[in-house]
């Protein structure tokens, strides 16, 4: 069975694990970084800042296109940042975002390892005891963003 997709096209129903892949065009011009050209130190710089909000505006654009609404983006604490909380289809949705402009470190999904997914399940009960949610289910995913296009795996641990 197929569900219709806010922008017309076809897709199969989200299953855990699964992923869904969304196009929304090019990524916003986010300028030259010479520290991003060469070797050197790779702080976070106000490149890789402005990267990471386009990442997560994307990645938000991409739950609202499916009928989620937004409880917090960026969400912090002195333990850590959750950068997207979703509501939706009787779940709460904790979704940890990933850009990149190129493979070259690997996928952006890979950098969420077991070390970075314990932290978020914490933080994930930090939120939820500061902000209680109606939901029957809990749900963490990984979106991951490069050269525009969204991928989310829903379910991802």
């Amino acid at each position: 069975m197929r569900d219709a997709d806010p922008a017309g096209e076809d897709r199969a129903p989200a299953r855990p694990g699964h992923q869904m892949q969304l196009d929304l065009g090019a990524p916003t011009d986010l300028g030259a970084d010479p520290a991003l050209d060469g070797g050197g130190r790779r702080g976070r710089t106000p490149y890789k800042q402005r990267l990471g909000a386009v990442g997560e505006e994307r990645a938000t654009a991409w739950y609202l296109a499916r009928g989620y609404t937004v409880v917090a983006r960026n969400w912090r604490c002195r333990d850590g940042e959750l950068d997207l909380v979703v509501v939706g289809h009787g779940q709460v949705v904790f979704c940890e975002v990933k850009t990149r402009t190129s493979e070259r470190y690997g996928l952006p999904a890979e950098a969420v390892d077991a070390r970075k997914q314990q932290r978020l399940r914490g933080l994930a009960a930090r939120f939820l005891r500061e902000n209680p949610q109606v939901a029957t289910a809990l749900r963490f995913d990984v979106a991951s963003v490069r050269s525009g296009r969204v991928s989310v795996i829903e379910g991802a641990f």
